[in-house]
C-alpha cells in the first residue's frame, strides 16, 4: 500500500545554474520555520535560514495549512 506524500514543508524560492549546483528556501508548514537547502553535484545541506539579527526566519503559517 502507498503510504501518503509527506507535504509538511513547501518550497518558496528554488534558483541555480542549471550545472550542478541548487539553491532552494523551504518552509516548515507546521513551524513556519525557513531552511535553506544547498547541493552541489553529489554533495547537498541543510540548515536554519537566519536573518540580519542572527535569529531563525519564520513565515506567518496559514491556517490553511493545518487543514493538510
Amino acid at each position: 500500500m502507498a503510504k501518503k506524500k509527506d507535504e509538511r514543508f513547501l518550497k518558496v524560492h528554488e534558483e541555480g545554474n542549471g550545472f550542478g549546483w541548487m539553491r532552494t528556501v523551504w518552509v516548515d508548514k507546521q513551524t513556519g520555520v525557513n531552511y535553506l537547502f544547498v547541493n552541489s553535484g553529489y554533495a547537498g545541506g541543510m540548515t536554519v535560514l537566519l536573518g540580519t539579527d542572527g535569529k531563525p526566519v519564520v513565515t506567518p503559517v496559514p491556517n490553511t495549512y493545518a487543514d493538510d
